[in-house]
């Protein structure tokens, strides 16, 4: 499938790789899909979530919305994130958590792998340029694969007004006058 990806949808793909890296991920998330689209400055998948205003920023503050919903998920089965930290950091001492997969091992070399959902994803993006008549997977087709319901990255851009059908219009707009 990655040969019908044009070079900023690889680009983007390789960013997500290395945010994932640089986020201490063991996986490649939906969400660090979404952040190399957004690091592919002038592609149109990057365009259209500017357009809808935005960017890394928005993208971060709204993983780290959906970061209390789990902690809370844990307290209703009686695990308290800032007794198991208190208790790691006693043990191990500061910051142990935080050195979790430091440089040693594969969270800096090699490569890593995509979640589930990821994969799910990129199958969404080439149904998408099928649908489209496109040839090729562009950064576009990508964010539309996002955008399905079950990635939380739809519903982090659903909170900035981007959603899945928006998004099919503005694509076939552009194709559009493309063409």
């Amino acid at each position: 499938m990655f040969e019908r990806f044009t070079d900023p949808a690889r680009r983007a793909v390789v960013i997500a790789q290395e945010e994932a890296r640089e986020r201490r991920s063991a996986r490649i998330g939906p969400e660090h899909l979404l952040l190399g689209i957004l690091r592919c400055p002038g592609t149109p998948g990057e365009e259209l979530l500017r357009a809808a205003g935005v960017g890394v920023d928005e993208v971060d503050r709204g993983l780290a919305g959906l970061r209390p919903a789990d902690a809370d998920a844990l307290a209703t089965l009686g695990i308290d994130l800032d007794e198991v930290r208190r208790a790691a950091e006693e043990s191990f001492g500061p910051g142990a958590l935080d050195r979790t997969g430091g440089r040693r091992g594969r969270w800096f070399a090699g490569h890593i792998p995509f979640e589930k959902a990821s994969k799910k994803a990129l199958e969404l993006a080439l149904r998408e340029a099928i649908r489209l008549g496109d040839r090729t997977i562009g950064t576009e087709h990508l964010l539309l694969g996002l955008l399905h319901p079950e990635h939380a990255a739809s519903r982090i851009l659903g909170a900035y007004g981007v959603t899945l059908d928006g998004v099919r219009r503005a694509v076939a707009e552009r194709g559009r006058r493309a063409g």
